[in-house]
């Protein structure tokens, strides 16, 4: 476990959690919150069209309050055809996988644990470039990419199972073990693709991106999304239990190994959708989880909100920055390791003696 400077801010050493005062903890919030709303609003104005600002928010009112038209016809287009689908799309997919983040680095007790940790995005990883090798189309892909994520998960959920001992590590072990398998399936297609069609389409998918993303899209992964959010946000103080060892958190009364269930199928329900609808985008669920518990503290309470409003502007903000660095749109998931990698380094370099 790590110390985040907690013996400052009332760490409790036999537990994951430090507090932070409580108007403190407003505060930060609502700065957090008042950063995400510009974002939201100069997410729309940045690409290689330019949109004003004042026009994007007369534009997105003009949805509720009909107003006289100001704009052109290009910009509410390119505003409400184009980029508000990838804007919300990285909103729900940042804060879905740091959600997910958090909640497993909590559920293991280790700071570097990510949501990919039990093998859905490999399983995912796999479906996708299964689907596109069969030409499913889009919906079939996506479908089986969602579809194989979960499956991963409930593999490494049976074999783990069968460590009595100690079910928890036998769920890493197993979800390593899926990983690995399914990580292997995905070279051996790309090993038999196309390489002039087929092999391309696999591997810019697994690098991840928005692009293709349309407002007809949502819908899927809105459902399993907001499915496996809600249960998470509603059993958050449940959650800080999680973090005790299993014998203290059974004598307050917690079925532990059907709450560890329940949370880690809802992790792994947001985190296959994710990676079904915008590809591999990883280090977000590493990263963001330790920011939040700088702001906020871990108290999941207020530490899981946190991480999902810091995930969606995290997302944001590449995405913005994959649209205007290049000629060409950069894939998602190489900006989020130029930001991840380093900071993971730092986190073994620095804080390796505090972590168990």
């Amino acid at each position: 476990m790590t110390k985040l400077n907690g013996e400052k801010r009332g760490y409790d050493h036999n537990s994951w959690r430090f507090h932070f005062p409580h108007t403190q903890i407003i505060k930060r919030l609502s700065i957090l919150s008042v950063i995400g709303l510009i974002l939201f609003f100069v997410s729309f104005a940045i690409g290689r069209y330019y949109v004003p600002v004042i026009d994007v928010i007369k534009i997105l009112f003009n949805l509720i309050f009909p107003l006289e038209p100001t704009w052109s016809s290009q910009a509410e287009t390119v505003v409400l055809q184009v980029r508000l689908p990838r804007i919300i799309a990285a909103i729900l997919v940042g804060g879905a996988l740091a959600a997910a983040g958090s909640v497993f680095q909590g559920i293991f007790k280790n700071p570097l644990v990510s949501p990919d940790i039990m093998g859905a995005s490999a399983g995912a990883g796999f479906g996708a470039a299964l689907g596109l090798l069969l030409s499913f189309g889009y919906y079939g892909t996506s479908t089986t990419a969602f579809i194989l994520g979960l499956v991963a998960v409930f593999i490494a959920l049976v074999v783990g199972s069968k460590m009595k001992n100690n079910p928890t590590l036998g769920m890493v072990l197993a979800g390593i073990m899926v990983g690995s398998l399914f990580t292997a399936g995905v070279s051996f297609i790309k090993l038999v693709a196309d390489p002039m069609d087929e092999l391309p389409a696999i591997t810019y998918w697994l690098m991840g991106s928005l692009a293709s993303i349309r407002l007809g899209d949502l819908l899927f992964l809105f459902v399993p999304v907001l499915v496996g959010i809600v249960p998470l946000f509603l059993l958050r103080w449940h959650l800080n239990m999680l973090t005790l060892e299993d014998d203290e958190a059974r004598a307050m009364g917690l079925n532990i190994r059907q709450l560890r269930i329940i949370v880690i199928i809802c992790a792994t329900l947001t985190t296959s959708a994710c990676v079904a609808m915008s590809g591999m985008i990883g280090w977000v669920g590493l990263v963001i989880p330790h920011f939040a518990r700088k702001m906020v503290g871990c108290n999941f309470q207020v530490m899981l909100p946190t991480s999902i409003v810091m995930g969606a502007g995290f997302l944001l903000v590449v995405d913005d920055l994959a649209r205007i660095i290049a000629s060409s749109e950069i894939p998602l998931g190489i900006l989020t390791a130029f930001v991840g990698a380093p900071f993971f380094l730092h986190l073994i370099l620095k804080k390796g003696r505090e972590i168990i």
